[in-house]
């Protein structure tokens, strides 16, 4: 999981501004308080209280000094903190780290934030001394979070306040079983202050054509990184999937693909061979050949030098039943030129992680 520290720091370079943006930030502090969703079973027994905690940001407003900005009314960029108590011994308390966007809606009044990155448990599975908590296998964990405020900024000298509700998710994207995770739901209420509070900065108006096109975009990507089965000691393992696909750009915002996959992963090839041996009564040959080939549309979301990706695909080609033939990938891409790219991307089974991926690419 260090390997995601440096993929988030290649992310979130795509948020430096230009030097004709005016240097205006925000601090926000929300208190939460929710509860763990039950979302699996399996996790009944680790919910117990209610959580609590503290979210604390900084955010850079934008005003359209750059075409991207006006194109989604203006949005803040910025980095959060998150500290949450789960008010239960065997999961203790999580500390995380985040990239964020903040977008406006309805005159500004309303507020949705989306945040990427990195928490450290304190708390993980330990088969000693904490084989209890089966929500964590590590004490480092991706984590997500998501927040919608009704917001009022500047309302007395640059303090404004804002309440609404959030969603946390941590989970380690199968890197070290256990991995069962959790989902909080959270209500919130706090304040924000405008640091060395001016006179308001007006918004550039829009000066890009709103009709842009792009004509069909072939791409190469190469995924890897290391995962486990959700049997806990049969050990990590590398994976390797390679991608095709091509891509057609119908505005300034998206592009829809289409393409196809090829999945290398050690780890189903490990798990193939301890069921066939750990139970014969199953008879699956451990012979079984572990790689797949999937087919998938998708849709690609650009802002600035970014992009957020979300794919749907079905395996082709599937000698062993592992999670069902359906998979979905989502996650950020990070453009370098009109050609290259890195991208962080989570591939999945509905909500059954499978890996997180680590990619590069090329766009021709």
């Amino acid at each position: 999981m260090k390997y995601f520290v440096v993929g988030l720091l290649l992310v979130t370079s795509s948020f430096l501004w230009s030097q004709d943006d005016p240097d205006i930030f925000t601090l926000d502090a929300n208190y939460f308080y929710g509860t763990v969703l039950e979302h699996n079973p399996s996790i009944a027994h680790l919910i117990t209280d209610h959580p609590s905690g503290l979210i604390l940001s900084y955010n850079k407003k934008t005003y359209g000094f750059q075409p991207w900005e006006s194109r989604y009314n203006y949005p803040d960029w910025g980095f959060s903190f998150v500290y949450q108590d789960l008010k239960n011994n065997y999961l203790g308390k999580n500390y995380g780290l985040y990239a964020h966007y903040n977008f406006y809606f309805l005159k500004r009044n309303v507020n949705f934030r989306i945040g990427q990155g990195l928490a450290f448990a304190s708390s993980p599975y330990e088969k000693e001394t904490n084989y209890i908590n089966n929500a964590y296998g590590s004490d480092l964990l991706s984590s997500t979070y998501i927040m919608l405020n009704y917001k009022k900024e500047n309302i007395c000298k640059g303090l404004g306040f804002q309440a609404g509700f959030s969603i946390i998710h941590y989970s380690n994207a199968n890197v070290k079983a256990p991995n069962n995770s959790t989902n909080t739901f959270a209500f919130n209420v706090g304040a924000n202050y405008m640091v060395d509070y001016k006179e308001p900065q007006e918004f550039q108006p829009i000066t890009e054509e709103k009709k842009f096109t792009e004509k069909i975009k072939y791409n190469l990507a190469f995924r890897t990184g290391i995962n486990e089965s959700d049997i806990i000691g049969t050990g990590q393992f590398p994976f390797y999937n390679v991608s095709f696909y091509a891509d057609k750009r119908i505005n300034r915002k998206s592009a829809f693909q289409l393409g196809t996959d090829v999945f290398f992963a050690e780890f189903l090839k490990e798990l193939i061979y301890f069921y066939s041996v750990a139970y014969p009564e199953r008879n699956i040959d451990g012979d079984t050949d572990y790689k797949r080939l999937g087919a998938f549309v998708g849709h690609e979301l650009f802002i600035n030098k970014m992009s957020f990706i979300t794919q749907l695909g079905y395996y082709v080609y599937y000698p062993y039943d592992f999670e069902g033939r359906v998979y979905n990938r989502i996650g950020l891409k990070r453009y370098f030129g009109e050609r290259l790219f890195g991208a962080i991307t989570l591939k999945s089974h509905g909500a059954k992680a499978e890996a997180v991926e680590f990619g590069v690419g090329v766009r021709l």
